[in-house]
């Protein structure tokens, strides 16, 4: 505590300074002692879009330090060949490492955690189950269902209802149900008319702020917090402890349809050795819990930018209404559609690819050097060096996506002969890039356009006037203010 009414002077004089100067440059001034941290701090409301100003003025690559006492030390970087050396090309120097895993501990030994031979059982596992013969079909039937029992109910519910609806906390509701139906084989329904509290469900929002500031804050400060069970790691502990109490249930029983579970139960059994965990309970939790981050939220944030986007331009949503007629035949009544189906849907897809580029789920990318190395901007990082890779300024940078790089644009994504256009990962790194792309990727496509195509053809969706809608500053791309909406039924 009183390190931090130390540093209040400091930020004072800091903020003054800069609020003298008037419009104040991207780039942080190196104050004494407190090196840049002040301008971290007072930019921490704003920490992605000031992170892209300071890169979009110095060169895609920039460094930021610190005092000694805070082990502020790290490189920033939106530059595309960066991405490709650390994620493809020297990909065997850049393991998740030790430091990670302390700062996602909540995860314990799932996939996105796991280094070396276990993140290669896990990788196996997980494309063997996704690419089995049944699991498109099993896809489309869960996902129906869900739309059918779910999500109708709820929006047919809130239609003309004055105070709105928060579309993203219904996305991110359906996307739960429908990970916990893949991977646990069983469906919490936590998408219903009467919107019930779900602690686990919650506790994905609630811990994505915390896990962002560990990334700054050094590790003493979570230790003294942890002892003294206040601020972020409370936050974090309560997380735990609500996806324990969700998960360990279901792993030990699993539903009828929890193939992905058996398929993890069968590699732990076959390489115990390897897979981490002291039990084969922690073992399944920690990768079904991996799984249900990705799942949760990848779609959920995609569609809610998604939606927020179309809203504010009318021709781009009636490009998709108009495909789905054409491609689909649907001639003003609903059918749902396959996976197959799905592919037909190519400015549909455009519209989802331009979510991802300007509001990627994971908007950064925490990696540290085995070995010291020089990136092909010409930065050097030592032994254990911090690099973040920042995919939200990616999509924001004019050197990488041209001078409208901030427009919302479908028909980036689409090629002179009508077909789907294909960009580089590193990029459009919103699925990763490189040995650890999202294997999800296709199934996250589908969901997406099945649950986009069945609104906006049945729904009129509008944003509530004067609701103001902004990214959170955290690991994941959330609506800060959530997405409020007015609904009403298309005749």
């Amino acid at each position: 505590m009183s390190i931090l009414l130390l540093m209040i002077p400091p930020l004072i004089l800091a903020w003054y300074l800069a609020h003298r100067r008037g419009k104040k440059p991207p780039e942080p001034t190196l104050w004494p002692v407190l090196g840049m941290l002040p301008a971290i701090l007072l930019n921490l409301h704003r920490l992605h879009d000031y992170v892209t100003e300071v890169l979009a003025a110095c060169g895609c690559t920039y460094r930021i330090v610190g005092s000694r006492l805070f082990n502020l030390d790290m490189l920033f970087t939106s530059d595309p060949a960066n991405i490709h050396h650390v994620l493809s090309r020297n990909f065997a120097n850049y393991p998740k490492g030790p430091e990670f895993r302390k700062i996602f501990d909540i995860l314990g030994d799932g996939i996105f955690s796991a280094d070396f031979e276990l993140w290669e059982i896990h990788r196996r596992t997980t494309i063997a189950q996704l690419k089995h013969a049944d699991f498109n079909e099993f896809l489309e039937r869960a996902v129906w269902q869900k739309v059918e029992d779910g999500l109708f109910p709820v929006l047919d519910h809130f239609c003309g209802e004055k105070e709105g609806l928060d579309l993203q906390d219904v996305f991110q509701r359906l996307a739960f149900d429908n990970i916990c139906k893949l991977v646990l084989g069983s469906d919490p329904c936590s998408l219903r008319v009467e919107l019930p509290f779900f602690p686990c469900e919650k506790a994905f929002h609630a811990v994505a702020e915390p896990l962002l500031r560990r990334h700054l804050l050094p590790e003493w400060v979570w230790k003294v917090q942890r002892w003294l069970n206040v601020g972020d790691e409370r936050i974090i502990a309560e997380a735990a402890a609500a996806f324990d109490d969700f998960i360990y249930p279901r792993v030990v029983g699993g539903g009828d349809d929890a193939n992905v579970l058996r398929a993890f139960e069968k590699m732990y059994n076959e390489r115990k050795s390897v897979a981490g965990s002291a039990s084969l309970g922690g073992f399944l939790k920690d990768s079904s819990l991996s799984l249900m981050f990705a799942g949760r939220d990848t779609t959920s944030a995609c569609l809610t930018w998604l939606f927020w986007l179309v809203a504010q331009d009318p021709l781009s949503e009636r490009k998709i209404l108009e495909e789905l007629e054409a491609e689909l035949g649907l001639n003003k009544k609903w059918r749902p559609f396959t996976a197959e189906e799905s592919h037909k849907l190519v400015y549909l897809h455009g519209a989802l690819c331009e979510s991802l580029r300007l509001y990627p789920p994971l908007p950064l990318q925490h990696k540290a050097s085995v070995q010291p190395d020089i990136l092909p901007s010409g930065h050097r990082l030592a032994r254990n060096g911090k690099l973040i890779m920042s995919f939200y300024s990616v999509g924001r940078m004019e050197s990488v996506w041209g001078k409208d790089c901030l427009q919302f644009k479908p028909e980036r994504w689409i090629c002179p002969s009508g077909k789907i256009k294909h960009e580089p990962s590193y990029k459009f790194p919103a699925f990763n890039a490189g040995p650890r792309t999202c294997v999800g990727k296709d199934m996250a496509f589908i969901q997406m356009k099945m649950v986009a195509a069945a609104i906006l053809y049945g729904y009129k969706v509008r944003l509530v006037e004067g609701h103001k809608v902004s990214p959170r500053d955290s690991i994941l791309l959330h609506a800060k203010e959530g997405l409020k909406v007015l609904l009403c039924k298309r005749n």
